[in-house]
């Protein structure tokens, strides 16, 4: 299957005006004052490291799941994950980082600094305190755990890191982003499981209002590890199936559970009045944020619709407006029908294209919406719709428009927004809704 490559952004002077040939917005007509842009873009993804080769693999239907290859699956019943390749530790991270690090903390050291720049913001010439980190995560790290543990418990407590006393902790990603480039803003961590991307870029949005000026924002996880493996077997929900094509399948017939992925995206979200100032071209806007909680099993009907809502409602338009939904897409049957008549609820049965491209990566945790959201921006620059591979059709009762097979290009009207949808394991919902500039 073919796609036409994306075009690399152009650059644009503060005064120009009107979209550019990246579907980047580039003048005072694009965006407002008080308005959160994303300006940088950071990936690392199970089909590709880097912002371009992930995009490129998306778009081609090219899948990063496989066999489980950073320990030994052959004992587990589950022996299929997405892990990012080609990633090589050394070339992303200084030698004195690598003791007091996990896996997840590199790549997100990795994708901060593809973000940061993308967007080619300049630290130093930003008030000492305008730039901020805000991350989610949602297993902290889970490898480097486990390696001080086996160290305590097969050679005793001298031989476990002092380092263990922060590389485990879920806000270590941010920490570390924030020493390594110098940004001393308001800084966060997110903990919602795989609405924590998009949790945490809502936080970024509310402190531009405040007054911030820039913040480092979007969520990663990495759990391909033993204890990871005994973590995610516990929880359930995952496919035992061998075949990576047809081992995620949401929203099918024959769907039977999700993929483990690892990585996820960053984004750099810009108030967009000093993205102008600086002469930045924005992909897009972060038009609205919302997030609601499920009842208790049994006593309610679960809110990922009413998340829907409210983030429509924040960024001022109806479900007429949304031209594409990136669906959490969680690969159970039960799941993927709730979300289906959500959407047919919110939109009329097949009332839009919804696709659900972390079919090629596998579910990424905290990761995973902040890389839906990282293609909800492109497909709005690109005018293409991934596809979601694997499922072939929706089953009959999950009455939604799939983008299967090729990427979907817009129709008659451009593509103008993407709503992007996420659920976290506990209950946790979260929407997004993200603007063209153009």
């Amino acid at each position: 299957m073919t796609a036409p490559t994306p075009t690399a952004p152009a650059t644009a002077g503060p005064d120009a005006t009107g979209p550019d040939a990246t579907g980047r917005g580039t003048g005072p007509g694009a965006v407002r004052s008080g308005q959160a842009v994303v300006t940088g873009i950071g990936v690392a993804a199970p089909n590709g490291l880097g912002t371009a080769a992930w995009w490129d693999a998306t778009l081609h239907g090219r899948g990063g799941i496989g066999p489980v290859t950073r320990f030994d699956a052959t004992g587990y019943p589950v022996r299929l994950a997405g892990e990012v390749p080609g990633f090589v530790d050394e070339e992303h991270v200084p030698d004195r980082l690598l003791p007091q690090t996990d896996r997840v903390t590199r790549l997100a050291l990795a994708a901060a600094a593809e973000a940061l720049d993308d967007a080619g913001l300049d630290i130093a010439a930003c008030p000492p305190y305008g730039v901020g980190v805000s991350t989610a995560n949602a297993a902290g790290g889970f490898e480097f755990g486990q390696h001080e543990l086996q160290q305590l418990w097969s050679k005793g407590s001298r031989h476990v890191s002092a380092y263990q006393s922060f590389a485990w902790f879920y806000a270590a990603n941010s920490g570390q982003i924030s020493l390594r480039h110098g940004l001393r803003g308001p800084s966060g961590v997110v903990v919602s499981e795989q609405a924590g991307g998009l949790d945490a870029v809502a936080q970024a949005r509310r402190r531009l209002r405040h007054g911030v000026r820039a913040l480092v924002t979007g969520g990663l996880d990495a759990t391909v590890c033993p204890w990871g493996w005994t973590a995610h077997l516990a929880g359930g929900g995952l496919s035992t199936a061998t075949d990576p094509e047809h081992a995620y399948l949401p929203f099918a017939e024959r769907a039977a559970g999700h993929v483990v992925g690892e990585g996820g995206a960053l984004l750099v979200l810009e108030d967009a009045a000093a993205a102008h100032a600086r002469g930045a071209v924005p992909y897009a806007v972060v038009a609205g944020c919302a997030a609601t909680f499920d009842p208790a099993p049994g006593t309610g009907d679960p809110r990922l619709r009413t998340a829907a809502g409210l983030a429509l409602d924040d960024a001022g338009i109806t479900p007429d407006d949304v031209d594409v939904v990136f669906a959490d897409a969680a690969g159970e049957r039960e799941a993927d029908r709730a979300e289906a008549h959500a959407l047919a609820g919110l939109f009329g049965p097949y009332g839009v294209p919804v696709t659900a491209p972390k079919t090629m990566t596998g579910r990424l945790g905290s990761g995973g919406s902040a890389l839906d959201l990282a293609a909800a921006v492109l497909t709005l620059r690109d005018q293409l719709v991934p596809p979601t591979t694997g499922t072939d059709r929706p089953a009959d009762d999950c009455p939604v428009d799939l983008v299967t097979g090729a990427p979907r290009p817009a129709g008659a009207a451009p593509l103008r927004h993407a709503l992007v949808l996420a659920r976290g394991r506990g209950g946790f919902n979260a929407a997004a809704v993200v603007r063209a500039t153009g």
